[in-house]
Parts: C-alpha cells; sequence; structure tokens
C-alpha cells in the first residue's frame, strides 16, 4: 500500500527484478523444508511446494493491486508485470511463513532444525532479514536518515544492532542448537550468532539497495551510511526470525 513499492514496480531494472525473483524462489525452498505447506518427503516437494507459495503471493498481490485501482488493463503489460513481481516477493514469503504460524507440525519443525544444525539457524536469519528489509528498503526515509547521520551515529547504530540481536539470541536459546548458551559461552555465542547474523544482515541489506538502485552513482562512503541504517531492520528480521518462522 506504500507508493515507493508502486514505483519501484514502475521504474526498476528489469534485469535486477528477475535476479531477485529468482533470489526469492530459491530462498523459498529451504523455506518449505522447515515451514511450508505440509510435511514435505524430500527435495521435489519442497521445491512444489515453494512454487506453490510463489503463484500464491503473485496472485494475491494481483488481486490487491488490482482492488486499490493501482493496476488497471490500460496500463503497459511491462508495468502491470513490474508492479505485480515487486509485491510478489514479500507476500510469497509471507505465504510460506503463515505456515510456521498456523500450522500444526511443530514437532516436526522442530527437528528439522536441530538436523539443519547451525548452517539452518544461519539461513533462517537470511530469510527473517530478507523478509523484514524489502518492506522498509523502497522507502526515502532510509537514504534521509543515512544523509542526516554521522559516522558517530553509524558506529553506534552498529552497536546497537549487534546488541539487540544478540539479546534475540540470548533470550530465544536458540533451541535448534545442541547447547544453550551459557554452555557455548558469551564470547563464542557473540561471534558465532550475533555477529554472524548481523554480517548476514549487511549483506542482505546492501543486496537489495543495489537491486533498487539505491547504490547507482553513489560514493562508497554513502553506500556505507545506507547499507548501515537498512541493516539495523535487517537486523531485527534476522534476530525475531527463530520467532516468525
Amino acid at each position: 500500500m506504500t507508493m515507493e513499492m508502486w514505483w519501484l514496480g514502475f521504474y526498476l531494472d528489469r534485469v535486477r527484478l528477475f535476479l531477485f525473483l529468482i533470489f526469492t524462489l530459491i530462498l523459498l525452498v529451504p523455506l518449505s523444508y522447515f515451514v511450508g505447506f505440509e510435511r514435505t518427503g524430500g527435495s521435489s516437494e519442497d521445491v512444489l511446494d515453494a512454487i506453490v507459495a510463489f503463484g500464491v503471493g503473485a496472485v494475491a498481490a494481483a488481486v490487491m493491486l488490482a482492488l486499490f485501482g493501482i493496476i488497471d488493463p490500460s496500463m503497459l503489460a511491462t508495468e502491470i508485470f513490474g508492479k505485480i513481481a515487486i509485491q510478489t516477493v514479500p507476500a510469497s514469503i509471507g505465504a510460506i511463513m503463515a505456515r510456521g504460524q498456523l500450522g500444526s507440525a511443530q514437532t516436526d519443525q522442530k527437528a528439522k532444525e536441530r538436523k539443519a544444525g547451525y548452517a539452518g539457524q544461519l539461513f533462517i536469519m537470511l530469510a527473517g532479514a530478507v523478509f523484514l528489509t524489502f518492506n522498509v528498503a523502497p522507502t526515502e526515509e532510509m537514504v534521509l536518515i543515512a544523509f542526516k547521520m554521522t559516522y558517530v551515529h553509524a558506529l553506534a547504530l552498529i552497536l546497537v544492532s549487534i546488541g539487540t540481536l544478540h539479546a534475540f539470541v540470548f533470550a530465544l536459546d536458540f533451541k535448534g542448537t545442541e547447547k544453550s548458551p551459557d554452555e557455548i559461552g558469551f564470547p563464542w555465542l557473540l561471534i558465532s550468532r550475533s555477529i554472524a547474523g548481523y554480517g548476514i544482515a549487511l549483506i542482505v541489506s546492501l543486496y537489495v539497495l543495489w537491486t533498487f538502485g539505491r547504490t547507482d552513482g553513489a560514493s562508497l562512503a554513502q553506500i556505507a551510511m545506507m547499507t548501515t541504517v537498512l541493516g539495523f531492520p535487517a537486523a531485527f528480521g534476522a534476530a525475531s526470525a527463530r520467532v516468525i518462522i
């Protein structure tokens, strides 16, 4: 329902949009393994589950955009496709995540997370970062905040982001791991979970900014500042992913 998302669908570079759609579809496959629409018996079913979620997201996006009058038959096909495609990304991830919130196979899901181990935990962080980042990255406020902040502000924001992520990690106890945070120890927990999660959040932020064309013509300092700003909500997404998913 935000204007920035409509305009992105209109002017976003089609190659970058296509790459992000492929990335989303690939992301949905492991997510289906953890929280798909139903218990899957193999990778082929996970792929099918992901395709279904992607289709559900596309249909939902098209219906809502038409209902709001954002798309209509008088528009060019490329504009209609772009607006639907850009909205399909969060809609399809939301469709998969709904299974984690509304489904009943929680025991099976936890068993899969334990089997996936550390890599599975990092992937869930990645999915959470993408989901939340994509919803705030298009807004002009991200660029405005980056412009207003100084390097001192940026450093403080990095520390707050890591601290918030670590608080989530410690509180949730990351039950998919073999040891509790107390057994792992604070330094290793901070490095292996919190700092690693924040690194994932920054990578996701940079990729989304590039996809949306925010990095075009910007200096390295400006890109670093925007990535730091967007890394804050991305860290929240990564930290809360274990609850959402």
